[in-house]
């Protein structure tokens, strides 16, 4: 009996800010994959190793975690002043499906360099030394992301002093600018706030009624307040991921909010869109010992959040739900705004389970609603392995 070969795809294996997973070139993935469908998922699900019962991802190159369980694929753009395209794919660790409903902005901070190595931008647009601007167009939400890419002696600069809690060792600064960022969600109309308030009351059989604002910035997401849930805001992952309850908790509150916001018509829709929206708890600053054994204290936070991906307590903070936060801090009145003493600001610092992190926005209030023309937040990335992913044939 003839056994099929393996099939080798030329990809690169990056960590970008807080998360890692595998980089294609669009022009490289086999002719059935390089348009969006049913080959292409089921591709990039053999290669990250899913659906996984056993929840390991053992045979793929997917670490099990949301942060690990990532595909990327970048092309030249055809859009004007843009660089290149960029399109996300969240793979489920133990069902069979690819969510491309939203970004990831931690792996955003890794495009520019893949494509400045992979030969996707234009050569005079690139400098030996100093800093490259690389213009994305971010495909899933229909967004520009600006990366600022340090080049030392012609190639892209990795290695650096710059430090990010949640990753381990330092690098390269890679700072990010993501444009607009209200996404335009369908069903959401496009507007940053879809209910049009900055504040709700958000009904949750079993739950109660809390506290919530939902935002359309960086990453569809909802913010609770972490007292009216049981928690204090300093919370590790232990202290929420082992606890079943819990997690169907906030993925009680997660459908409700979808509801809310008008991303879902029926509850039941949530099973099928994992990556968003993301739900978020905050609270007032306080001292804590970071996963790594790294003392915060309370005065060297603004707030302190707390994000759920993929239906477990994040080990630091999703980029694109930094986003959010950054938007939401900037707008008087929200949840994370409140949490971080209220009035108007421009950047805030907030606690999560890996340590601290800034971000900047700037927001205005025009035409009888609020508006953020851009927000900002430095990130590293680096390549980890490149040369060819293998897939059963």
């Amino acid at each position: 009996m003839a056994h099929a070969p393996q099939i080798k795809i030329p990809a690169t294996y990056m960590r970008g800010g807080t998360s890692k997973g595998v980089f294609f070139r669009l022009k490289d993935l086999p002719e059935a994959a390089q348009v969006p469908g049913a080959a292409r998922d089921a591709l990039l699900l053999r290669v990250i190793g899913s659906p996984d019962p056993y929840g390991k991802q053992i045979d793929g190159m997917g670490g099990a975690t949301s942060s690990t369980s990532k595909t990327v694929i970048v092309a030249k753009s055809s859009r004007p002043d843009h660089d290149v395209d960029y399109l996300f794919g969240q793979v489920s660790i133990d069902k069979p499906f690819v969510d491309w409903s939203g970004n990831c902005g931690n792996l955003s901070a890794a495009v520019g360099p893949f494509a400045i190595s992979g030969g996707l931008i234009d050569p005079e647009r690139v400098p030996d030394n100093g800093v490259a601007v690389v213009r994305i167009w971010q495909a899933n939400i229909g967004k520009t992301i600006i990366a600022h890419v340090p080049m030392s002696a012609g190639s892209v600069q990795e290695t650096g002093d710059f430090e990010l809690d949640g990753v381990t060792f330092p690098a390269a600064e890679v700072q990010l600018e993501f444009m607009d960022p209200a996404a335009e969600e369908e069903g959401a109309g496009g507007a940053m706030f879809p209910t049009g308030n900055l504040v709700d009351d958000l009904e949750v059989p079993g739950v109660g009624t809390l506290k919530a604002t939902m935002i359309n910035a960086g990453i569809p997401t909802i913010f609770v307040n972490a007292e009216a849930i049981g928690y204090t805001g300093t919370e590790l992952q232990d202290a929420i991921n082992s606890d079943d309850a819990a997690l169907k908790k906030f993925e009680t509150i997660r459908a409700h909010g979808a509801l809310r916001m008008g991303l879902i018509k029926s509850l039941d829709e949530i099973a099928t869109r994992q990556h968003t929206p993301k739900i978020a708890f905050v609270a007032r600053p306080s001292g804590y010992t970071a996963s790594s054994g790294k003392a915060v204290g309370a005065e060297d936070v603004d707030l302190l959040v707390r994000a759920m991906s993929m239906g477990k307590l994040h080990h630091a903070m999703m980029g694109t739900a930094a986003v959010a936060i950054g938007t939401a801090a900037a707008i008087p009145g929200t949840l994370v705004n409140l949490a971080a003493g209220g009035g108007e600001r421009e950047a805030v610092r907030f606690g999560h389970p890996s340590g601290t992190l800034r971000v900047g926005a700037l927001a205005s209030f025009e035409n009888g609603e609020w508006a953020v023309k851009k927000a900002a937040m430095s990130r590293s990335a680096r390549v980890l392995m490149e040369g060819w992913v293998r897939v059963p044939g």
